[in-house]
């Protein structure tokens, strides 16, 4: 699972996705597909897909406006499923006229 993946992911399903940095800090990838790490200051020391190969557990929040916001966890191969499942990885079928 790449961060293109997660990005895609969250765009679609409409929730943002947080996973735990080594260094202590967290990733959320937003609903719009943007990855942020809210606590950084400066210049990162890290690279976000390594961190992202390096996460096992994740936590799913419904985008604002949505019923309930609840957070969900998940581990990695769920969000693994998720991702793979995700339609535009599906094979496209087209009709002739």
């Amino acid at each position: 699972m790449k961060l293109a993946d997660l990005r895609k992911l969250a765009i679609r399903r409409q929730f943002s996705v947080r996973f735990p940095l080594r260094n202590g800090m967290q990733c959320v990838v937003d609903q719009r597909g943007v990855a942020r790490v809210p606590a950084l200051k400066a210049i990162p020391d890290f690279d976000l897909e390594l961190e992202l190969a390096a996460a096992t557990e994740f936590t799913l929040e419904p985008a604002a406006g949505k019923d309930p916001a609840v957070l969900r966890p998940v581990r990695r191969a769920e969000l693994e499923a998720m991702t793979s499942a995700s339609p535009s990885t599906a094979p496209v079928e087209h009709e002739e006229d």
